[in-house]
């Protein structure tokens, strides 16, 4: 699942196809480590994102437009003075090294003619983004690297760009058959094939070497011993001959609807139940393969105090209940401490003060063979007969208040605990800033939280930003994010007559499809189903079933909390959810 040498050839040989000779437009840097570049040409415009972040490394076309920041960090504000206006020239790769080299013509300051850098180093934790002047002078690095940090090779402004430092591996572009012979003597006959080219080659990933190996042996990690050198060799020249003249076949694996693994290539290795599907081009591929991985890891980054407050509400509530359920539990002796009660008092003739312990006559515990049943009490030698009994008879009378009020407390901590849970389910639909605005506000408002670090009041009388779809019969479905997004469109957006529909038994967020004085067909309905499963905890499963009713049947009791509303008039529908399919009905 690695952005390798293969797949960043890959995406250059598509810039250079569509950009080359377009001019920068505009420069964005919506994360720290991201930089998007808007180029506009013959052909129209496009966006070329680079991401030089630890965690998903790597560049390419992109269709999604991310939310900027109010103010520009110095990086962008730099590019953007060095680069807006300025044409792209080149695209190329440093060997077969996981290193891209942007190269743009442009104008200084005086008007002269001027060339700039970008170089883009997309090496794991490693990565990095360099900015260069035409002498590869460095004028700015997302990550400096001076000498307390690396001894190796310093990354500072004023100091010359180097690349990095080699590795002993061998170029696959450049390998001839001798070359690949004297590395295959070389080679221990107990290591994996595919160990043996991954760690012998440049710039190859573990599924490419995976594949290379299965094409060759119809195995994915076959013993070097027992594989026939000639017939890999032809299959490992034949594959990179491919690479050398850029014919590539972007491919995704999919388990389910769940992107496994991606490649530059066809990946044969697999089988069923994973699935290959292929694309048109790069940019498509990654924007497929890293939109969910790209919210996930932007919720992590800019809702921690969010999560923090929930994680502590949700371990807090789960502590409480596990405690009152455990005294609801202990509240069932209540009967025996009656019992006790009942029996001390019908046999105080024959108590005395002083007895600790008594075996009494049960006349209520009749047996089959004529017998009765008997008691063992204990007593406390400090008090009388009758204040024993007495206090047998408090503690029943305390269990039995008990037990009402525990049961009204863990009713109210179980709905707690589902509120806390749709929340949590809203951050995993968050897009932009604006959507977890209106959750901390959600939770400030709830009592959560009295202070929070990125805690802003809301605008009044402004309305939520709903995501909005449309069916195959033309009519409008509006679904909430959150918990304030979903009180917004079912209590004010829809109509009483228009349709709400929500996933049953799970958290989930409201959706309403608007009539607008027309009746949907069976599609339209199923259609807006799949859009309230597929915003839902259940988004991953088969066969979820949804609630669906007129908005006018849809109540919200007094003082209840944000999002949570009651119906009993409904019908119900069974979809499977498809994230392909509910995407390609989201009006942006």
């Amino acid at each position: 699942m690695a952005f390798d040498a293969g797949m960043l050839r890959c995406v250059l040989a598509e810039i250079r196809e569509r950009s080359v000779g377009a001019r920068v437009e505009k420069v964005f840097q919506p994360e720290r480590d991201e930089i998007v570049l808007l180029l506009r040409g013959p052909d129209g415009g496009s966006r070329l994102l680079i991401n030089a972040g630890s965690g998903n490394p790597r560049m390419g076309f992109t269709s999604s437009a991310k939310e900027n920041p109010a103010v520009p960090p110095m990086l962008c504000m730099l590019l953007r003075k060095h680069l807006q206006g300025a044409r792209l020239c080149d695209a190329r790769q440093e060997g077969f090294e996981r290193v891209a080299c942007l190269e743009f013509e442009g104008r200084d300051e005086m008007g002269f003619s001027s060339r700039r850098y970008l170089i883009v180093e997309l090496m794991g934790k490693y990565s990095n983004l360099i900015f260069a002047n035409e002498d590869k002078k460095i004028l700015a690095a997302l990550r400096t690297v001076d000498f307390s940090t690396s001894a190796l090779r310093q990354v500072l402004p004023g100091m010359l760009y180097e690349l990095p430092p080699k590795q002993n591996k061998q170029d696959p572009l450049l390998a001839t058959e001798a070359e690949f012979d004297r590395l295959w003597d070389a080679a221990g006959r107990d290591l994996p094939l595919n160990k043996w080219i991954s760690t012998s080659f440049l710039g190859i990933s573990a599924a490419v070497a995976r594949e290379i190996a299965y094409l060759a042996t119809g195995e994915c990690d076959p013993i070097l011993a027992d594989c026939a050198r000639e017939s890999v060799r032809e299959v490992f020249l034949s594959f990179f001959a491919r690479v050398r003249e850029e014919q590539f076949s972007p491919c995704m694996i999919l388990d389910g609807e769940k992107p496994v693994e991606y490649a530059f290539c066809t990946l044969s290795q697999y089988t069923s139940p994973l699935t290959c599907r292929d694309f048109a081009s790069a940019g498509q591929l990654l924007d497929a393969f890293f939109e969910t991985r790209d919210r996930e890891a932007h919720v992590k980054q800019r809702a921690a105090d969010i999560l923090h407050i929930l994680t502590n509400a949700d371990t807090r509530l789960r502590k409480k209940l596990q405690l009152q359920r455990e005294e609801l539990s202990a509240c069932e002796k209540g009967e025996e401490y009656r019992r006790a009660a009942d029996l001390i008092t019908a046999n105080l003739y024959q108590l005395s003060r002083g007895m600790s312990r008594v075996e009494l006559t049960d006349y209520a515990d009749y047996r089959e063979d004529g017998s009765f049943g008997t008691c063992v009490i204990t007593l406390d030698t400090r008090l009388s007969p009758s204040a024993n009994a007495q206090v047998y008879y408090k503690k029943y009378n305390k269990t039995k208040t008990a037990r009402v009020e525990l049961a009204k407390q863990i009713a109210l901590g179980e709905a707690e605990l589902r509120y806390v849970d749709t929340v949590f389910d809203a951050l995993t639909h968050a897009e932009t800033a604006a959507d977890l605005q209106e959750i901390r506000d959600e939770l400030y408002r709830s009592g959560y939280a009295s202070r929070m670090k990125h805690y802003v009041a809301p605008q009044k009388n402004k309305a939520p930003a709903v995501a909005q779809f449309l069916t195959s019969g033309g009519f409008r479905v509006y679904c909430g994010k959150n918990n304030l997004q979903n009180e917004y469109i079912t209590h004010k957006l829809a109509g009483k007559q228009d349709y709400w529909f929500h996933v049953k038994n799970l958290p989930g967020s409201h959706t309403v499809m608007l009539l607008e004085g027309r009746e949907p067909s069976v599609e339209d309905f199923t259609e807006a189903a799949e859009i309230a499963a597929y915003f839902s905890k259940g988004a991953d499963g088969d066969n979820v079933e949804v609630d669906y009713t007129r908005v006018k049947d849809v109540k919200k009791p007094a003082g209840a909390k944000p999002g949570f509303v009651i119906y009993h008039t409904n019908w119900s529908c069974v979809v499977t959810p498809s994230a392909e399919r509910v995407k390609a009905r989201r009006v942006k």
